[in-house]
């Protein structure tokens, strides 16, 4: 019953679009918690790799709430690298530089001995796509995500929407990030449900080689599974960025992309135009998400419970993007009203 109402719900938004619904939508997060914290706060944002277009858009939105209350930020850009950031944040701890800290798509379980000290010293974190579900986890106060469940259900939903239930299908993860691995799991679930399609292969790519493996990748898989391969489903947009043109080069324009996140600027906009063969994005309201992540800090540091609020993923179609013209797609969500209102800021 699960993939058919997904099914369902995926067959209305690519049939009606996504403007009027979001138009209509309520505010479904927190709307009370403590008002912003007097003091001055020093909060260090480490960012797993900015080329991520989630880890930068949710950065963004995070930097300007931060700057609404008044805290200074430092962010470092790890570039791929767990070694250096967690290099930054025991440094950070040691030196007692910091009150906050938000680890920006680093997976918490790479830094098991950092967060350790980090509580030891009573400094709260918290996460972004730090663990595979929303909530308070693995030391942090609170991790801010979607459910990879409905996310990955969206993705391979519409894949098999799109073709008619006849899909054969590569699927791109990155192993070092659970959520990744719980993206890849649910998506090979909802396609097992499908007795006529096929998933050919579950790829491992570091989302920061994918520029540089691509091309080779997308050759080998050609000569592997030839017209057997007809989708790609990805755990992030970023794979999506550097595939276009080694298709064209193995003469493939028939194969259809679609990503289980994060509906990054670059990706929002290729689908936008057609220009590329990236269909679909199962997106995540980033800017949403970057203010529910200062409100957590702010709960943090008032010694408050988190808010236990997971936003929902949105899938992005061409129709559906069209029809939003060039608005955000969270823009019709009154998520910093709502957070100001928490705050008590006017």
């Amino acid at each position: 019953m699960a993939i058919k109402r997904t099914l369902l719900i995926v067959l209305m938004l690519a049939s009606q679009g996504l403007a009027a619904a979001l138009a209509e939508q309520r505010w479904d997060g927190p709307r009370s918690g403590p008002p912003r914290q007097p003091g001055h706060y020093q909060v260090l944002y480490l960012a797993q790799d900015l080329r991520n277009g989630g880890i930068a858009g949710s950065y963004r939105a995070f930097a300007s709430a931060a700057a609404l209350l008044g805290w200074q930020l430092q962010m470092i850009d790890g570039k791929g690298s767990s070694a250096l950031l967690r290099q930054a944040l025991a440094s950070a701890i040691s030196q007692r530089r910091v009150q906050g800290v938000i680890l920006g798509g680093i997976a918490a379980s790479d830094m098991r001995v950092e967060i350790g000290a980090a509580r030891q010293a009573g400094i709260p974190l918290v996460g972004w796509h730090a663990t595979a579900t929303p909530g308070a986890q693995d030391g942090l106060f609170f991790n801010v995500t979607t459910d990879p469940q409905e996310v990955a259900r969206l993705a391979a939903s519409y894949v098999i929407q799109q073709s008619q239930g006849k899909a054969g299908v590569v699927i791109f993860n990155d192993e070092r990030f659970d959520i990744a691995n719980a993206k890849t799991r649910f998506m090979q679930q909802t396609l097992a449900q499908c007795k006529t399609c096929k998933l050919l292969s579950v790829e491992n790519i570091p989302i920061n080689h994918a520029a540089e493996r691509m091309d080779a990748v997308v050759r080998q898989l050609n000569q592997r599974y030839g017209k057997q391969w007809t989708h790609t489903l990805a755990i992030n947009d970023v794979y999506f960025d550097e595939m276009n043109y080694p298709l064209l080069h193995v003469q493939r324009a028939d194969i259809r992309n679609v990503s289980a996140g994060d509906g990054s600027s670059k990706a929002i906009t290729r689908i936008r135009a057609g220009l590329s063969q990236q269909s679909a994005t199962v997106a995540e309201p980033l800017a949403a998400q970057g203010w529910q992540m200062a409100d957590e800090l702010n709960r943090a540091f008032a010694h408050a419970s988190p808010s236990g609020y997971a936003s929902k993923p949105i899938l992005l179609t061409r129709e559906v993007l069209q029809q939003l013209g060039e608005q955000d797609i969270d823009a019709a969500l009154p998520y910093q009203q709502a957070y100001r209102a928490i705050w008590r800021l006017r």
